[in-house]
């Protein structure tokens, strides 16, 4: 029965993804597949995923355990936190911020951590910005 509410779920918030997206407001100036493209596909492949639990539910579904459940729940406030703080003090630094705090989660020492979530927030941001020339939230050093 939980499968099939998740799928329920799942299909319900593709729906809405979709239909906000259909909201976005256009600019004189679009690229060819505007700003609306990247959310519809998402929304258009969580409905798709939303369907498997549906057609094909676990007849015996695991539940994870009280310290799986408080994992999944720290996982979620970081997520929340970084949303909240991307605007404020820039992409750079929230996201070497919450990808040292979930490497952590999973597993891997302090100082690794700090490693990789640095690592991977200048990476994203040589790529996305510097390379692809994409706008990314500007903290307050400029970056």
């Amino acid at each position: 029965m939980s499968d099939r509410i998740l799928g329920v779920v799942c299909i319900a918030l593709a729906a809405f993804l979709i239909w906000q997206s259909t909201l976005i407001e256009l600019s004189f100036i679009v690229d060819p597949l505007g700003p609306k493209a990247f959310p519809m596909i998402i929304g258009g492949v969580l409905g798709i995923a939303g369907l498997y639990p549906l057609v094909k539910p676990d007849r015996a579904p695991v539940w994870p355990s009280a310290s799986g459940f408080f994992e999944i729940t720290v996982a979620v406030v970081v997520m929340t936190a970084y949303a909240l703080l991307l605007p404020e003090i820039g992409f750079v630094i929230s996201t070497a911020i919450a990808a040292s705090i979930l490497a952590w989660r999973l597993g891997s020492t302090p100082v690794h951590s700090v490693i990789a979530g640095l690592s991977i927030s200048i990476g994203i941001y040589l790529i996305f910005h510097l390379i692809l020339g994409l706008s990314l939230a500007r903290g307050p050093w400029g970056f």
